[in-house]
């Protein structure tokens, strides 16, 4: 976030903010493009503000399951690298519980 001009994250964080805004409006059209809208312009906004992230991760916090699964809709890396722990925790358990 840092290493880019701040004029390029403003304009991305209102791009972003602009595709939040219009998601209902496209909504009632056929097909999922509200969802890809909503979608693309939380991405934008979660890349370019701090603020944003720390709401982002109070959200996660409040509710896990639903915050877990928009992060991996959303393939953000933190969610790809929490999922592979996960993983690696589960298939260590199994391993445990047939030595056993």
């Amino acid at each position: 976030m840092s290493g880019r001009h701040p004029a390029l994250r403003y304009t991305q964080l209102t791009l972003g903010g602009m595709l939040i805004v219009a998601a209902p409006l496209a909504s009632p059209l056929p097909g999922p493009g509200g969802i890809a809208l909503f979608a693309g312009g939380l991405i934008l906004v979660l890349r370019n503000s701090h603020r944003a992230r720390v709401q982002w991760a109070r959200l996660k916090r409040r509710w896990p399951r639903t915050g877990g699964l928009v992060d991996r809709a959303m393939r953000r890396r933190s969610a790809l690298r929490r999922h592979a722990r996960e993983q690696m925790t589960r298939r260590r358990a199994r391993e445990r519980a047939t030595q056993v």
